[in-house]
């Protein structure tokens, strides 16, 4: 059993076990392993951690999370990169400035006095989009058919994406003076695979690039995840959400005398559109805290604090087969996770349930905490102006080619395209047959809109099938835009738009395809053909605000779609499918005076937006 260490410094250390400890000079704040407990400056440490990720969290806002962190007791805290929110394009340089400025997240722990574990990749999961990993993979056929295994087509994409990453992390360890106490190799790689050489590669690579505090890797406890996630020469540590003794037995049978560490501490959980909202007991997630405390063990909350998934960043996961394939389960735009802290960082009763836990073990009081932020008023937003989708596409550059092209060989990250194509009839009823639809259609003919087809059966206005009437000349507009990429298992490799259509069994080729990014708001021209309710349509209004402030968007009364603040994309809607109803739109997107919201509605719109003071999650 792991040693009760006397302090509660948060760090972790990687490398084979040594019963006699490597000699690390005192005051540099360098981790070990010493037998089977973690030591710092040669004195026991345990990892009271917590998980922040700073691309969900607008800039303005990480100190404010960060400080809320330390007041529950944590003094280290843990973070993804997500490779594809630093580069959606292949032909851009990684872009580590404003929101996306790791290093700038990285400094503000420190200055904090937090220290910091970061987990690279380049896979991480986090219910984000393709895991982390950027689309265009899927437009090169050799990388996207050796995703995480040691393949060149794909490890070289990997090593010129970490020849600009991990130098902002390398010059932070504490081996430099930083901050920086651990890096994870990968992340829950025996969920996926047991390509070795990938992982070795991947700890080879962080090693050359100048790592050199302690390395780990994080799976399931269980003999299969071990075996094919972990480094012998690595911390391995698990990730569970109950039963720890057991989950500890399992590491401990696998890497005998090593320290227990949970490296996530699954305190909530995150929900899918179309299913229930998930919350846990407090006092239970307290309960599993206080047995890990009280054995040695160190932990890592996931999460701490959750944040949001903005824009087109939520991914999906995939459920049992049913008769037409996998189910397919779209995660919803809140990462509220019913975590200690809430997304507008709240504290929950489970953040004071965890500090009296933390505070109790360690005998010291944390810091107060910030202040709840203030909120919005109540308010009205009424929609002034609309003009159809259609219109927009209409303007968009267009592709020509024979058979349906993905949203990646297109160059669209997320978003919409229209894939149009001209057949002859005439057809009373014939069955349409879009292949590989990822995720959802609106059918029309000669204009007019005659279906619609989904993937996922969350929201019955999206049929998984359709027929079409057509007339002699026809020009059939397939409109199919993007939910989340699968995050996690099997099924990684999911690429959006269409492979194939066909009428009855008839190949129709022969397509014009015009795509529009939907990452940021599009430029709208608000000077055409007013658009009517039951159009695909963008929809504007304005609100005036004296001082910017938290605020929730309820969408009650509209269908699916995507909202704009001054520019922003907040996420998706889906109240037709549930089970979030509201959107949080956090102060530093507000402006002072006049503020601008745009919605972009696939289905049927409202007429107003209400903006309330709280959220409405399930």
């Amino acid at each position: 059993m792991t040693q009760t260490p006397s302090s509660t410094s948060t760090t972790i250390a990687a490398g084979a076990p040594s019963t006699d400890g490597p000699q690390i000079p005192k005051g540099t704040g360098v981790l070990a392993v010493a037998g089977n407990i973690l030591v710092r400056d040669g004195e026991p440490h345990q990892i009271i951690s917590g998980a922040v990720h700073y691309f969900r969290i607008p800039r303005p806002l990480w100190r404010d999370r960060l400080q809320r962190l330390a007041a529950m007791g944590c003094s280290t805290v843990e973070t993804y990169v997500a490779w594809n929110f630093h580069q959606p394009h292949r032909d851009s340089r990684p872009d580590f400035s404003g929101d996306r400025d790791l290093g700038a997240f990285l400094d503000a722990a420190a200055g904090l006095d937090l220290d910091v574990i970061v987990r690279p990749g380049p896979y991480i999961c986090a219910e984000w989009d393709f895991g982390g990993l950027p689309s265009w993979l899927l437009d090169d056929p050799q990388a996207s058919a050796a995703l995480r295994t040691s393949d060149p087509a794909y490890l070289d994409h990997v090593d010129a994406w970490f020849d600009h990453l991990v130098p902002i992390i390398a010059r932070r360890q504490a081996s430099r003076g930083g901050r920086v106490v651990a890096v994870q190799v990968e992340n829950e790689y025996g969920s996926y695979g047991n390509d070795r050489h990938y992982l070795e590669h991947l700890r080879d690579g962080l090693l050359e690039r100048g790592i050199d505090v302690p390395l780990f890797t994080s799976d399931g406890p269980g003999q299969l995840w071990l075996q094919g996630g972990t480094l012998d020469d690595c911390l391995a540590t698990v990730n569970f959400g109950s039963r720890q003794q057991e989950a500890f037995a399992a590491l401990e049978a696998f890497r005998p005398g090593q320290p227990g560490i949970c490296m996530e501490f699954w305190n909530g959980w995150f929900d899918h559109w179309g299913a229930g909202h998930t919350t846990r007991d407090p006092e239970d997630a307290a309960a599993e805290l206080a047995g890990m405390l009280a054995d040695g063990r160190s932990v890592n909350f996931y999460l701490a604090h959750g944040g949001t998934n903005f824009g087109v960043w939520a991914g999906a996961n995939t459920g049992e087969p049913g008769p037409n394939g996998p189910a397919y389960l779209p995660t919803v735009t809140s990462y509220d996770y019913d975590a200690p802290i809430g997304e507008d960082g709240r504290l929950t009763p489970k953040f004071w349930a965890f500090r009296d836990v933390i505070a109790a073990h360690t005998s010291r009081r944390p810091p107060e905490p910030p202040a709840d932020p203030p909120r919005l008023a109540a308010a009205v937003i009424t929609i002034d102006r609309s003009i159809p989708l259609a219109s927009v596409l209409d303007h968009q550059p267009v592709t020509v080619s024979p058979t349906p092209q993905s949203f990646e060989a297109l160059g669209l990250h997320h978003g919409v395209v229209r894939y149009r194509t001209r057949v002859h009839g005439p057809f009373e009823s014939a069955a349409l047959h879009l292949d590989g639809l990822a995720d959802l259609a609106s059918v029309s003919v000669n204009q007019t809109t005659s279906a619609r087809v989904g993937r996922t059966t969350v929201d019955p206005a999206y049929a998984e099938g359709c027929t079409v009437t057509l007339a002699e000349d026809n020009v059939l507009d397939l409109t199919v835009h993007s939910l989340g990429r699968v995050n996690f298992g099997p099924r990684l490799r999911d690429p959006k738009g269409l492979s194939a259509v066909r009428l009855e069994f008839q190949h129709l080729f022969g397509w014009e395809q015009s795509a529009l990014d939907l990452t940021e708001l599009p430029h709208l021209d608000w000077s055409g053909p007013q658009a009517d309710q039951d159009q695909q349509a963008f929809h504007r209004g304005a609100i005036m605000i004296d001082e910017p402030a938290d605020g929730y968007l309820d969408l009650t009364g509209w269908h699916h779609g995507y909202v704009f603040l001054n520019g922003f994309n907040l996420g998706r809607y889906w109240p037709a499918a549930g089970p979030q109803r509201t959107l949080y739109a956090p102060a530093p997107l507000w402006r002072q005076g006049r503020n601008d919201l745009v919605l972009l509605e696939l289905v049927a719109a409202g007429t107003t937006v209400a903006l309330v003071d709280r959220p409405v999650l399930g």
